[in-house]
């Protein structure tokens, strides 16, 4: 039964995580989207920076359209990071018993990461674009979720998912990095406090917060081009900013994405917002796996005592 309530404690914490740092991220990543989707000549271009939409929120009064489609976002989040972080340690686990092994290389962890993201993101990703769409909408036009995903055929709302797919890669080198580094810290302190239960033992909030940024860091500038395409598929076609230059389906492929992005900004264009967004996903990250350690701790102690009450009563049951 620990195997189950050890899974459970690591879905539980990071997709509480997940929920905090998104919420209090948000209109950063709003600002973020809607900065990444466009796809102009320089000369046509509505924001020179990401500090421009939340200018044009603030000057027409729009500011709390910085939160338009955050219901739908933290569903997606908190449903994703749950089914991450249980098929991460799900599989983790799996791997360890079948191969004998008392740790993990990484070559393997990098597999089980992008086993565990891949599940994610099919299951997820009708809500991934629901919430690019609502972002990416006008102020103050963002529809609900149904009506967002009623509005175009059943295949629209799985748009990007095979860019989200190989995707999978950033999250699967940010936690393998993060796990690595984490057992590296985590044996140095066991080496300093004897008799104690590893798999009981976590990080301090700071550690944590720097490991996360670090290893988030690193994982978004790789894999950045691909995330700014994922972007402009899902982006709301219809926007009355747009006009006539409304986003062409041909944008809607991952070589047509790759092309408007070459043919109208050049090579740097694929690295179009790339500060704001590693700020985001650095401070999201790092929030994200700082608040999980601090409520794995205390989940892990009340899986493992729901665990012994459920045993004695296995047990008392046994002896009537």
């Amino acid at each position: 039964m620990g195997f189950d309530l050890q899974s459970l404690s690591e879905a539980t914490s990071g997709a509480i995580g997940a929920l905090v740092s998104t919420t209090i991220l948000y209109p950063l990543d709003t600002c973020k989207t809607k900065y990444q989707a466009e796809v102009r000549a320089h000369h046509q271009k509505k924001y020179r920076n990401v500090s421009d939409v939340l200018w044009e929120a603030i000057s027409t009064g729009q500011v709390l359209s910085l939160y338009q489609g955050l219901g739908t976002k933290n569903l997606q989040s908190f449903i994703s990071q749950f089914i991450y972080f249980y098929g991460y340690s799900l599989f983790k686990r799996l791997y360890l018993e079948k191969s004998g092994s008392k740790t993990i290389g990484t070559k393997a962890n990098l597999i089980v990461a992008a086993a565990a993201g891949a599940c994610t993101v099919i299951l997820t990703q009708p809500l991934d674009t629901a919430s690019s769409r609502m972002q990416t909408s006008e102020f103050g036009k963002s529809e609900g979720l149904w009506k967002t995903l009623s509005e175009g055929t059943w295949s629209d709302a799985f748009d990007g998912l095979g860019i989200s797919l190989l995707l999978t890669s950033n999250p699967s080198i940010q936690y393998t990095a993060f796990d690595q580094l984490k057992q590296r810290l985590l044996k140095e302190q066991l080496k300093k406090k004897a008799g104690v239960d590893s798999s009981s033992e976590v990080l301090s909030a700071f550690s944590a917060f720097v490991l996360g940024a670090v290893s988030k860091c690193i994982a978004t500038f790789v894999t950045y081009p691909a995330i700014r395409c994922k972007v402009m598929i899902q982006a709301a076609e219809s926007d009355e900013d747009n006009g006539k230059e409304g986003q062409p389906k041909s944008e809607k492929t991952v070589t047509g994405a790759l092309y408007a992005i070459w043919k109208r900004e050049g090579l740097l264009g694929f690295y179009k917002g790339i500060e704001a967004q590693i700020l985001k996903t650095v401070l999201s990250s790092a929030l994200l796996l700082m608040i999980k350690e601090k409520i794995y701790k205390t989940t892990w102690v009340l899986m493992l005592a729901l665990s012994r009450l459920l045993s004695i009563s296995h047990h008392r049951l046994k002896t009537i």
